[in-house]
């Protein structure tokens, strides 16, 4: 770890390097031309918007009850984590992110980018949500289906884009404080000074609370207590012109996640330190280049639910992720926009836990057991963007080399005798994957698109060898896992039928072969198998509308039906677990130019299973946020949140009838400033 944080070290220092080595050209490149810097990437292909893509703007950003981008990304329907807990009261390695009903898995199925980076944990495949902060973001944009493109090896089910926050959007200093229910606490601060032609961010937020109870009360025993957290995270970027065209992009981001979950004892702790450097060029020849470092750890204490005393000690988790790209976009004329380019990821973590014999008062050390593996994956990748009139015809096409290696599990008894030592053989292939769309103009008012794409996914370490209890379940890992292969298509249409107002709807059909689900195979066990197929279809519609009065309204709805194809086996033609067929999402704001401001948001999940046999249902919910804002001058405004106002039950586990609640109404009053 010591060395990570000394090459993140050296990596911040880039872009002020870069400035300080060549004044004189800096100079002479003003002289000629004015230098703007954004801090962003590239513009968008034209063929974009065939893909269905929804944004969230930077407004709906800073006005989310609970403050956390988890809850802001359920304003797109069809999205959803593993469990359906947030960031304060969930296991972190629960925290997967998938779209389209393709199944919950506490492994991503959709790629997560943070202003081109991938942040997915790189054992687990978990996204540490605690340290995306929305108020450090311009904006999200969701693609739900497949995808292409850099890093598209991860974009099985999608991809979700979070670029920061650019120098017109951040105040030159901003803070925040909050109070809430249950002794919560959640204080920021930011700072962002201007810096010759560029700027550098500093932020930081720190919050914590005593947490509710995720038990039921008939189920609380003296071993319960509530879902206590708390979490820090402080980010640093900076934006360094080369000359009129070209800039330099630093981040580096530090965060550290504590919880308590459901018993005395059963803590956990995610950490990481992650960096990266990019490269932008807008000039003829446009260049995007990117390399990025993470190191990550987690560490996780199982209590037992019947003894109520330690029977896994998951100590040590250490991984590192090491990648990069470079997309050229050369100049092929002004119908085309041509991208070509190449990425690679490199994956290693170790798991390090003891076993304890929860049984026997003495709760003595039974097992010290070490795993661990590598995967790298590397692409090319092409992609064209053809404008034909009011017809925009777009492409693109992937190959990539993976290979899975160094797989082991050594368990070790506390006599020191090895009691297993297992080595899995190397495996490498290729993955070949492609999209392609269309988007035509009807007229101002109307657009159709459709699209066929595919994809793949890579098992992640711990799927392969890690096996992990919630109390009464095992589930066992599988070092034979196949990577996950999908195929879709999809056909829309978007209209604008009046200043202000637009609506989407969206047909898909989505077949994920090889699938990787928690598969029962004895009474309270389960294993990590690959099953023939997840086919997965519905409907998506989206609305936006400025209305009169200063309103706006926000809204999505995916129906979806998704079923398990696994000819033979006792779950074939069950709905995956995880699954919710129906999900919705509706904000309706007033914010007038000045003056207070008001928004609520109504979310709708249906009921869905909690395992592969549809033995546990978690039931449907609905809730609703609300947020008041009211300026008072001088840059400061005093805040209101209220989230689950109903006080909703919100079933998030059932394991044969020991169940965990999800978050209960929760009120918050603060202020904030920026200036």
């Amino acid at each position: 770890m010591r060395r990570t944080k000394w090459l993140a070290l050296g990596m911040a220092m880039a872009p002020f390097a870069a400035q300080a080595e060549a004044p004189d050209d800096a100079g002479e490149v003003m002289a000629a031309a004015s230098i703007v810097v954004t801090g962003t990437g590239l513009s968008l292909p034209p063929g974009t918007p065939a893909y269905g893509s929804v944004v969230i703007d930077r407004d709906r950003l800073e006005d989310a009850a609970s403050g956390r981008i988890e809850s802001v990304l359920a304003d797109v329907a069809g999205f959803q984590q593993f469990r359906r807990s947030d960031s304060r009261a969930s296991n972190p390695s629960n925290q997967g992110a998938t779209l389209r009903a393709l199944g919950g898995n506490a492994s991503s199925r959709t790629l997560v980018l943070l202003d081109g980076v991938p942040v997915a944990d790189p054992f687990f495949g978990y996204i540490p949500f605690s340290a995306l902060v929305p108020d450090r973001l311009a904006l999200v944009r969701v693609t739900r289906g497949g995808g292409s493109g850099a890093f598209g090896a991860g974009a099985v089910a999608g991809t979700i884009e979070l670029a920061s926050a650019t120098r017109d959007q951040m105040p030159h200093f901003g803070a925040s404080a909050f109070y809430g229910s249950r002794d919560a606490t959640e204080l920021s601060a930011s700072i962002a000074p201007d810096l010759g032609s560029g700027y550098v961010s500093l932020s930081g937020r720190w919050d914590r609370g005593d947490g509710f109870q995720t038990t039921p009360r008939d189920q609380r025993v003296a071993a319960t207590v509530p879902a206590a957290y708390d979490s820090w995270s402080t980010n640093l970027r900076a934006v360094a012109p080369i000359d009129a065209t070209s800039e330099i992009q630093f981040r580096g981001t530090l965060f550290q996640d504590n919880r308590t979950l459901r018993f005395a004892g059963a803590d956990s702790v995610s950490q990481g330190q992650d960096a990266s450097i990019r490269y932008i060029s807008r000039g003829r020849w446009q260049v995007d280049a990117l390399a990025y470092l993470q190191a990550r750890n987690f560490s996780n204490i199982v209590i037992s639910s019947t003894s109520f005393r330690k029977s896994l000690d998951q100590r040590n988790t250490p991984s590192t992720g090491i990648g990069g790209k470079i997309e050229l976009r050369p100049p092929v004329g002004a119908d085309h926009v041509l991208r070509i380019g190449v990425d690679t990821r490199f994956a290693t973590g170790d798991m390090f836990e003891d076993a304890y014999n929860a049984g026997l008062a003495t709760n003595p050390l039974t097992s010290r057991r070490h795993a661990g593996g590598d995967q790298i994956s590397s692409g090319i990748f092409a992609e064209d963007d053809w404008t034909i009139g009011k017809l925009v015809l777009t492409g693109g096409v992937r190959a990539d080399r993976w290979s899975i290696r160094n797989g082991f599990y050594k368990a070790v008894s506390a006599a020191g005798l090895v009691t297993q030592d297992s080595s899995y053989a190397n495996r490498s292939d290729w993955a070949f994957s492609g999209r392609a769309g269309a988007l035509y103009h009807v007229s101002d008012a109307v657009a159709l698109r459709g699209a066929v794409y595919s994809g793949f996914r890579l098992p992640t370490l711990n799927e392969l060898y890690r096996p992990f209890v919630v109390f009464p379940i095992t589930t066992q890992a599988n070092a034979a896992l196949k990577p996950e292969k999908l195929k879709g298509v999809e056909g829309g249409i978007d209209l604008t039928p009046a200043p202000g107002v637009q609506l989407s709807a969206t047909l898909f059909y989505n077949r994920l072969d090889d699938a990787i689900a928690n598969v029962t195979i004895a009474t309270n066990t389960r294993q990590r198998q690959n099953v023939n197929a997840i086919v997965a279809k519905g409907v998506e519609l989206t609305a936006s509308a400025q209305l009169p009065a200063n309103f706006s309204l926000l809204a999505s709805y995916a129906y979806s039906h998704s079923e398990v194809d696994a000819p033979g086996m006792a779950f074939d033609g069950f709905a995956p677990a995880q699954v919710p067929r129906h999900s919705a999402s509706a904000t309706l704001a007033w914010a007038p130019k000045a003056g207070p401001e008001l928004s609520a948001t109504l979310r709708y999940t249906a009921k869905q299973y909690e395992d592969d046999l549809q033995s546990d249902v978690l039931p449907d919910a609905l809730t609703l946020d609300a947020l008041a804002r009211l300026p008072i001058g001088h840059g400061i405004s005093l805040i209101a949140r209220g989230e689950n106002l109903f006080d909703e039950d919100i079933v998030t586990r059932n394991a044969g009838g020991s169940i965990d609640l999800g978050t209960p109404r929760t009120l918050w009053i603060g202020v904030r400033f920026g200036q």
